[in-house]
């Protein structure tokens, strides 16, 4: 009996959410979090979750501008070292987005490890932003090259991190900010005081940053004056900007 072959694990985008506007103006790509080696395939359902709602926010602010927003599913659950394996779909899932749409900007969204491969994967081409939430990162080794940030040059850059996070260590994307602010002026990171991981004390405040840096980006949207204030000052104040309790309550509607 002929031994089967192995099937060739694929990444994949989900459907997008909402309407799919008929003629795309800018994409946001939604990475989900991850663990830091697994072999295992995620779940659909499970990947989603944790950003679908993000997402569907997304999607409401920039349907007159024609946003598409996919969910990318990873092929393996793991970063998985040197691997990179979740980097390596986030590369992928921009390329794919250019042979959907065609040359439209694209901004990844990544929440815990899937932060982390937004980060890594800013460099592509097509990508004029990066949203990293809470973003898992490596601890600091002499023996190993520091985390990258030199292609993160040319794109804005949003990190927001909860103070009391205990699985992701909000001090290291402070010094990865610090870094990338360095070779690229268009990087800010807001605090969100005594919120966890899952920054769900501060949910609505965290949604209403999210989108009002994503549509600044993609779209041309005059940002939120913390915003702005935050991308224009000198390390450490606009890397340790506190998200303001009430955030997006008195932007003015757009």
């Amino acid at each position: 009996m002929a031994q089967q072959a192995t099937p060739v694990r694929t990444a994949r985008l989900g459907r997008a959410l909402g309407p799919e506007p008929t003629a795309v103006s800018g994409v946001v790509l939604l990475l989900p979090g991850g663990e830091e080696v697994s072999s295992r395939r995620p779940s659909p359902l499970w990947a989603a979750a944790s950003v679908r709602g993000l997402g569907r926010r997304l999607t409401r602010a920039g349907r007159e501008q024609s946003l598409a927003a996919h969910v990318v599913h990873y092929r393996w659950r793991g970063w998985n070292g040197s691997e990179a394996h979740l980097a390596h779909d986030a590369t992928w899932a921009a390329d794919e987005a250019v042979r959907r749409y065609g040359d439209v900007p694209v901004c990844l969204v990544g929440l815990g490890m899937g932060g982390r491969a937004a980060l890594r994967a800013g460099g592509h081409e097509a990508v004029n932003s990066v949203l990293a939430l809470a973003p898992w990162l490596p601890e600091e080794d002499v023996a190993a090259p520091p985390e990258p940030v030199k292609q993160l040059a040319g794109r804005r850059v949003l990190i927001v991190h909860g103070t009391n996070d205990a699985r992701t260590d909000p001090e290291l994307s402070f010094r990865l900010a610090a870094r990338a602010k360095k070779a690229n002026r268009d990087v800010c990171r807001f605090e969100v005081h005594s919120d966890g991981h899952g920054l769900s004390q501060y949910r609505d405040e965290v949604m209403a940053l999210a989108e009002d840096f994503v549509m600044g980006a993609l779209f041309g949207r005059a940002f939120s004056r913390p915003v702005q204030d935050a991308l224009a000052a000198p390390p450490p104040l606009g890397l340790r900007m506190p998200l303001a309790a009430g955030f997006g309550r008195s932007l003015r509607r757009r």
